[in-house]
């Protein structure tokens, strides 16, 4: 009866003591109890056990919670983390989806060669230009509002080499591309003389169909690419005039002379006389006439 009372202390003290800060006290309150025992020694026994069985669980109990509170401000700190997301760099903000940025060289020439007809402006920039990051806000509205003209954006600090090359040296920097036509206009400008591209945007805009395919970067730019050994671009200039084969003059007919009989016999051109200069025509003259006066 003694046992069935203890364990009945016993019990709810190990489910309700994991959830208390003050676990430890309690479980101590609960193995001093008087236990009805005949045997004193015995019941010495029986609080020494249930002291070290109580004792270690309120250890773990501590450890537990030590490790829930772990395990809470882990998780906690990453749901913050997916909370703010990634930090957008002010040239990543506010993007259209006609505006791409160049991965190099290779990537330049093949976005102006594929774009057709279609108006390409190549936006150079530099992260720590502050010109570029006062106007960018404005080109992405720009960009918004012309969905049909195609924003390559070139980051200087990451090109440099290739920028060199195509002789871009003031930031930031804007160049015009169509069809066949290749170059329209390159000029510089900040917010302030944020009227000059939009001046050059209105008058390139309207749609015009190319003759040939599209011409993009000049030969001479070309060639400085294919020759900078920083860049992974390899180009192969071609001829612009190739030399034609000039065809033989067609032979002429050579006549025939008809011999008398069924058939006909080709005879050979006679061979041109020399035609004599002026003065050895004069001396021939001139010997004759002695000739004739020493008769």
């Amino acid at each position: 009866m003694a046992k069935i009372i203890s364990n009945g202390y016993k019990f709810p003290a190990c489910n309700h003591g994991f959830g208390y800060n003050k676990f430890d006290s309690f479980s101590h309150v609960m193995v001093k109890m008087p236990v009805f025992s005949t045997s004193g020694s015995n019941l010495t026994l029986r609080m020494s056990a249930d002291a070290d069985f109580f004792d270690r669980r309120a250890a773990l109990g501590g450890q537990g919670r030590r490790v829930l509170t772990q395990v809470a401000a882990a998780s906690d700190s990453k749901m913050g983390i997916i909370g703010i997301g990634k930090s957008l760099k002010w040239w990543e903000k506010g993007l259209q989806p006609n505006m791409k940025e160049i991965t190099g060289a290779e990537d330049l020439v093949e976005s102006l060669s594929k774009a057709g007809d279609q108006l390409v402006i190549v936006d150079f920039f530099s992260p720590g230009c502050g010109g570029c990051r006062a106007l960018h806000p404005k080109l992405c509205q720009l960009a918004e509002m012309n969905p049909d003209v195609q924003f390559l954006q070139v980051n200087y600090e990451e090109h440099k080499s290739m920028c060199y090359s195509l002789n871009v040296h003031v930031l930031p920097f804007f160049r015009f591309y169509r069809g066949d036509e290749g170059r329209l206009c390159s000029f510089s400008c900040t917010n302030a003389t944020i009227k000059k591209f939009k001046d050059a945007l209105a008058k390139h805009k309207p749609d015009r169909s190319s003759v040939g395919p599209a011409k993009g970067l000049e030969e001479k730019e070309l060639v400085a690419l294919g020759a900078n050994r920083d860049l992974s671009f390899a180009y192969n200039p071609q001829p612009e005039n190739p030399q034609k084969e000039v065809a033989p003059p067609p032979l002429l007919p050579v006549p025939t002379v008809a011999t008398g009989g069924s058939g006909s016999q080709s005879l050979p051109l006679p061979l041109p006389i020399p035609l004599k200069s002026t003065s050895e025509s004069k001396e021939d003259n001139k010997d004759k006439t002695l000739v004739s006066s020493g008769r």
